[in-house]
């Protein structure tokens, strides 16, 4: 049985959580930067965020799967519009950049991540440096 289709609201949801869970430890800054996301940004005007809960399961079911990882992105990809490709890579480096660090697992899924969604190398530098720049502590 294959996952219900991904709306483009929770494809971006979907990418959020990916980040988070790729290292296997779920932060609470991680969580909290997924939800004021889902609560602030206009892209998730509508969006009921108690579906996060539910992406959320999809994503674990397929992280628990062997290709579950190319099952994801080709979910996403099916609900995301391509104009909205930069914005999850910058969701997603918003995300990994929440607790102010970036382990190895969350590093690849960002290289994978751009890679899925063909972006070009110097938007994808702008956008990692952007969340950088918005994670900086004292």
């Amino acid at each position: 049985m294959s996952p219900a289709p991904l709306t483009a609201q929770d494809a971006l949801v979907a990418i959020m959580i990916a980040v988070s869970a790729s290292d296997e430890d779920i932060r609470t800054a991680e969580l909290v930067k997924i939800t004021s996301t889902v609560n602030h940004l206009p892209v998730f005007g509508d969006y009921d965020a108690d579906k996060i809960s539910k992406v959320s399961a999809v994503v674990f079911d397929l992280f628990s799967q062997e290709d579950g990882l190319d099952a994801l992105f080709g979910l996403v990809r099916d609900a995301l519009p391509e104009h909205l490709y930069e914005t999850a890579y910058a969701l997603a480096c918003d995300v990994a950049a929440a607790d102010g660090d970036i382990p190895q697992a969350e590093l690849r899924l960002l290289e994978e991540i751009r890679y899925e969604f063909n972006l070009d190398r110097l938007h994808a530098a702008a956008i990692e440096r952007g969340a950088r720049a918005r994670h900086l502590t004292l």
